[in-house]
């Protein structure tokens, strides 16, 4: 899909390709009203702007939809590409993140999220221990940044298909 056949589609298939870069309901219908958009960097400006526009709550619904670090059970093809880089990780990696994802959760209420591409197991597990000793205040924002970044690969690979 390119931004012309992105700004043709109807509502619901615009929306439902949105959906896949970014789980937020809110985020995609507000996307698609948005339409049309110029070039790949209006849809990418328009991307962040309205990403940052939304409700604490409109973050945890993107949060929600994906799987955890290290979970090789579920996610669509682009987590899995994604996140590649724990492919090579040892059982005791995979184990320690299993854990702190569960720490992480118990504590903030949303999963860890991390963008994930080109980091290896190892560097997801130091952010993720990083991340640990941060306020809710201050990890909702990081997790929001976080999800930005995802939003924009995805648009990427979204517009490479």
């Amino acid at each position: 899909m390119n931004v012309p056949q992105l700004n043709a589609a109807d509502t619901e298939q615009a929306q439902g390709a949105l959906l896949r870069c970014c789980e937020s309901v809110r985020w995609a219908e507000r996307m698609s009203r948005l339409r049309p958009f110029a070039d790949e960097s209006a849809l990418q400006e328009a991307a962040e702007n309205t990403w940052w526009s939304l409700s604490e709550s409109d973050w945890l619904q993107a949060f929600a939809a994906h799987p955890r670090i290290g979970d090789r059970t579920s996610g669509n093809r682009w987590s899995s590409e994604e996140q590649r880089g724990m492919n090579p990780a040892s059982m005791t990696t995979f184990e320690l993140i299993s854990k702190l994802n569960l720490a992480y959760e118990r504590k903030f209420g949303w999963i860890f999220i991390v963008c994930a591409a080109g980091k290896t197991a190892e560097e997801m597990l130091q952010a993720l221990e990083d991340r640990l000793t941060n306020s809710p205040m201050e990890e909702i924002q990081i997790a929001a940044g976080e999800q930005a970044k995802i939003t924009r690969l995805r648009l990427e690979k979204l517009l490479a298909e």
